[in-house]
């Protein structure tokens, strides 16, 4: 199910968030002991117990692990007993909200716990991601995630829709905003760098890093209880390009677009906006796809380019836009998220508090 909800479809929210501090490395700690903390911390935030939550669902990566049905271990982290309804997307977890915000449209359940985590720096992050391309004819290349966001910054300069410095005022921004946000692995100025890859500069491109996240989903009646002002969720929706790159214009992402249309995004305009952009270049055609004007606070919380847990980033936006309206900060708040090469994958989420 996806689009925006019936509107007699029951009201959902998010009314808890908790992420990690967002560091380099956390050799010291496994998966399990990342996720536990956030996941006490969400439930304690909202007064419920493990045996309180009707659904749980994750999100994460095989691939960066190692080792064949990792998640299963995190699990360890919600607890064995009592038995738990439970399910995994092998994939960032605002796919895994998208789940469970689904779960709780039946009406089956009340509650969901939804969390994501990703430890990219026990190997080369770059090489890992090469795995999801095409496996016939792309990925025997090995073309990184940094050498694909290169193409695409590219076509957009070519095109005069961005330039250098353009690109590098998003990335002193983000840094600039992050400073304010405790649990960034990168704030303040951005060294001017070398280049990754032409025309991306190490700072147009995000940190490998580890992380995790989780939020809590309620319906009704039940997220008042929970939340002083929930977040509620009017539309969700996910839409991807096609596989092939070559086929794409990569100075353009109309899944986001449509995601974005079928969420209600263009309904009523938003007050703030939580991009998963992970390269400068990607929040300049995001922007775009999203028709955002200059009065948008854009990723107040710093982004993905100050913090980018894999697979658990583009939850963590939605907490972030989430979390947002739950301090008053913002009203009506747009939510992105990514996943794939060049903005393959893009779900869009609309977030809004009861009115003051």
């Amino acid at each position: 199910m996806t689009g925006h909800p019936h509107p007699a479809a029951r009201e959902i929210a998010v009314v808890a968030f908790a992420q990690t501090d967002h560091r380099r490395t956390s050799d010291e700690s496994s998966e399990v002991e990342m996720v536990m903390p956030v996941l006490h911390q969400v439930l304690d935030a909202t007064g419920l117990k493990t045996a309180d939550i009707g659904f749980t669902c994750s999100g994460s990566s095989d691939y960066l692990a190692g080792r064949a049905f990792s998640f299963t271990m995190a699990l360890d982290g919600v607890g064995a007993w009592p038995p738990i309804s439970e399910s995994h997307v092998e994939t960032d977890g605002a796919w895994a909200l998208h789940e469970a915000w689904t779960k709780l449209l039946t009406g089956e359940t009340d509650t969901a716990l939804v969390y994501a985590y990703g430890k990219s720096s026990p190997g080369s992050v770059r090489d890992v991601l090469t795995r999801q391309l095409d496996p016939y004819y792309v990925a025997p290349l090995w073309p990184d995630a940094i050498a694909l966001a290169a193409l695409q910054a590219q076509a957009l300069i070519d095109t005069g829709a961005t330039d250098e410095p353009a690109l590098a005022a998003v990335a002193a921004r983000s840094r600039a905003d992050a400073t304010a946000n405790p649990h960034a692995q990168l704030s303040g100025p951005v060294p001017h760098g070398e280049y990754a890859v032409r025309p991306l500069r190490t700072g147009d491109c995000p940190p490998v890093g580890d992380g995790a996240a989780a939020v809590i989903l309620a319906a009704g009646a039940r997220a008042r209880d929970l939340c002083a002002r929930p977040a509620w969720i009017r539309g969700l929706d996910h839409r991807i390009e096609a596989h092939s790159l070559g086929v794409r214009d990569l100075t353009d992402s109309p899944s986001t677009r449509l995601a974005a249309a079928r969420a209600g995004a263009f309904d009523r305009p938003v007050d703030t906006a939580e991009l998963h952009a992970p390269f400068t270049s990607q929040e300049i055609v995001l922007r775009r796809a999203l028709r955002l004007g200059d009065d948008v606070r854009v990723n107040p919380s710093g982004g993905a380019l100050a913090a980018n847990p894999v697979m658990a980033a583009g939850l963590i936006r939605i907490g972030e836009a989430a979390a947002a309206i739950h301090r008053g900060d913002s009203d009506r708040a747009l939510a992105h998220a990514t996943s794939g090469p060049c903005l393959q994958q893009n779900l869009v989420a609309v977030l809004e508090g009861d009115p003051r």
